[in-house]
């Protein structure tokens, strides 16, 4: 497992700053977000050149840094669809971005059916999900032509909210091109955290082979609520995750989310004394 971390959880104001300290806190990749970590100039469509790409490679290399991910979550839901148009450009821009880098996966989020990205019950109908994977198609056949993978992450407030829901994805779509980013903490809520043991060997048993990416993070809860936070934080035991990893995912990118720079250092030395002890 290389873990790493989310850049724009990371203490710096410009992205060579961010990811020279991510490097000196003992980080060996990164999730990229690229309007969230880059300020002092455009990250817009047109600004994706391979100028920039060339230039952002450059600054990983020099600290001898992989980019894990690089995330664009945005609706491929969105009813508008002058919004789905720019959207759907928005990702293979991304795609053909991180075909430059050498970064091999583009990740997303799987939207709900309004255009503000909000849950409401319709997130779980049959209708979202269909909409969903018709607009998901000709992304994944751009990325098909980059050779790129681009990587749905399930979450429970979503269109794809559980691991059953995701390997309908994978089948209609079909694509070696479309794989997973699992973020067991993403598939939980107050109603089925108590069983999220059961919850993440589903994942790992329907969706083991297509798992490109792991996100880590812990939970609590408190007062009836789901509390995320930094990984090795909470009451989760990585067990089972772990001993998926050691034997069936070599050298896997696994990125830590919801840190603070004051305490990534301790989520990473506790992740890598999980899997030492897989």
């Amino acid at each position: 497992m290389q873990l790493g971390i989310r850049l724009h959880d990371v203490a710096g104001a410009t992205l060579e700053e961010k990811v020279a300290n991510a490097k000196a806190q003992g980080f060996a990749c990164a999730h990229v977000a690229l309007g969230k970590v880059i300020s002092q100039y455009s990250v817009a469509d047109a600004a994706l050149t391979p100028g920039l790409a060339m230039h952002v490679k450059r600054v990983f290399e020099k600290q001898d840094m992989d980019i894990a991910v690089l995330g664009n979550y945005l609706n491929l839901a969105n009813p508008d669809p002058d919004q789905l148009k720019a959207i759907q450009k928005r990702y293979m821009t991304h795609i053909r971005f991180a075909s430059l880098l050498g970064c091999g996966v583009v990740g997303t989020e799987t939207g709900a059916p309004n255009v503000d990205y909000a849950y409401e019950p319709a997130c779980h109908s049959e209708e979202a999900l269909d909409t969903f994977i018709t607009n998901l198609k000709p992304v994944v056949k751009y990325a098909e032509s980059m050779g790129v993978i681009i990587a749905i992450e399930p979450v429970i407030r979503h269109i794809v909210y559980d691991a059953k829901r995701a390997r309908a994805v994978l089948d209609a779509v079909g694509s070696p091109n479309l794989q997973i980013i699992l973020d067991p903490v993403n598939l939980l809520d107050e109603t089925n955290c108590g069983q999220y043991r059961e919850i993440i060997q589903e994942a790992i048993d329907l969706l083991g082979e297509e798992i490109a990416v792991i996100h880590l993070k812990d939970f609590r809860l408190e007062n009836g609520r789901l509390l995320s936070m930094g990984a090795g934080l909470g009451t989760m035991d990585y067990a089972g995750l772990m001993r998926f990893v050691k034997k069936e995912k070599p050298y896997i990118h696994a990125t830590l989310e919801d840190t603070r720079p004051d305490n990534a250092v301790a989520a990473l030395l506790s992740m890598k004394q999980w899997l030492e002890r897989a």
